[in-house]
């Protein structure tokens, strides 16, 4: 009874202010309730939640009608707000109490003609692990941090591994005072001081040694150094000079990078495919992971390739081409990915 109460009236919203009638926009958001696995929880919840994926269905379409370098797409965010969608997003990145001066940075090559026209880590010498989902935790940090730990430990050893963010989430904390963490588990932290804690901790966890459950349980669990980490203990790590193109092209010539970004945009909520150019600011919020650089001949665009830990159903498979350069950016570059700063571990 709840639900048809809610469907007359989402009827009546939807109706009164979007692109299509009622009927549209229902199947639509029927199928994608279903395929996302979504549940109201209430009959409001409900009206509310059909309305921002109507909302979100006209953006999409407006958009892809342009003739813009990007193209917007539904995803398993389609039923949020713009506030909600900050909200989501504010959790990730946040900066400790104490952090740690890295004891190199990387200011980069004088010539960026000796640098490789491109680079992917996905390809050929493949450093990079599938794309993991934080779920409903704010750990973005942890999943850059692995995905950058997994790059440069691919490169010592030649072995791909997939290391345990839940690792970082239970026991770099700053409750955790046996381990002296300074990160905050599901409420935020930052990349290099992940860093320097699996070094001060002599490694990390695989994941299939200490699996990940915070994106459903919503925060961290009970710290666990049962795992065998063996090699798994970077040396120190390096910070890449900020607002520098060439400094981060130089980094990633050599491995995959920890980056910062703002996420908190619309466009970056249902971004799909292609070079992504839509405006969008330097305050970061959301810690990813820089794998490789490009150039797009169909916009002529030069882009980071960005990995993303949303999951395969949110942008290209779960990464997003971020634009690399040009005249309209900003010196922190786009969504800020230059002033991090970028980092990277470093392994003996």
């Amino acid at each position: 009874m709840i639900y048809q109460v809610a469907v007359v009236l989402a009827t009546l919203a939807v109706a009164s202010a979007n692109l299509h009638d009622r009927a549209f926009y229902e199947e639509k958001f029927f199928n994608w309730l279903k395929e996302h696995d979504v549940t109201a929880t209430s009959g409001p919840h409900f009206v509310q939640m059909l309305q921002n994926f109507a909302d979100n269905n006209d953006l999409i379409e407006t958009h892809n009608a342009g003739n813009e370098s990007y193209t917007l797409g539904h995803n398993r965010f389609s039923h949020m707000s713009l506030s909600e969608w900050k909200e989501f997003v504010s959790r990730g990145l946040a900066r400790p109490e104490a952090s740690t001066e890295p004891e190199f940075v990387l200011h980069g090559v004088e010539d960026v003609s000796a640098l490789p026209a491109s680079v992917d880590w996905r390809t050929g010498s493949v450093a990079v692990t599938s794309v993991k989902d934080q779920g409903q935790c704010g750990s973005c940090w942890s999943f850059s941090a692995t995905g950058a730990l997994e790059g440069a430990y691919y490169l010592k050893t030649k072995k791909l591994v997939d290391f345990s963010p839940q690792h970082f989430v239970d026991c770099d904390t700053r409750s955790n005072s046996n381990n002296k963490g300074t990160d905050m588990g599901c409420n935020g932290g930052l990349m290099d001081s992940a860093f320097s804690w699996a070094s001060k901790n002599k490694g990390l966890c695989e994941w299939n040694d200490y699996k990940y459950t915070s994106g459903t349980t919503k925060k961290s669990g009970t710290c666990s150094e049962s795992c065998k980490k063996s090699d798994h203990s970077p040396s120190s790590y390096t910070d890449v000079a900020t607002n520098s193109d060439t400094a981060l092209m130089t980094a990633l010539a050599q491995q995959p990078v920890s980056v910062a970004i703002e996420a908190d945009t619309k466009e970056f909520q249902l971004y799909k495919s292609g070079v992504f150019t839509a405006t969008c600011g330097a305050k970061l919020d959301h810690g990813v992971l820089a794998v490789g650089y490009g150039h797009d001949s169909a916009s002529n665009q030069d882009y980071w390739t960005v990995k993303n830990s949303w999951g395969t159903s949110w942008g290209d498979k779960g990464y997003i081409l971020l634009q690399r350069g040009g005249s309209g950016l900003a010196k922190e570059g786009q969504c800020g990915i230059l002033s991090g700063p970028p980092s990277y571990p470093n392994f003996k």
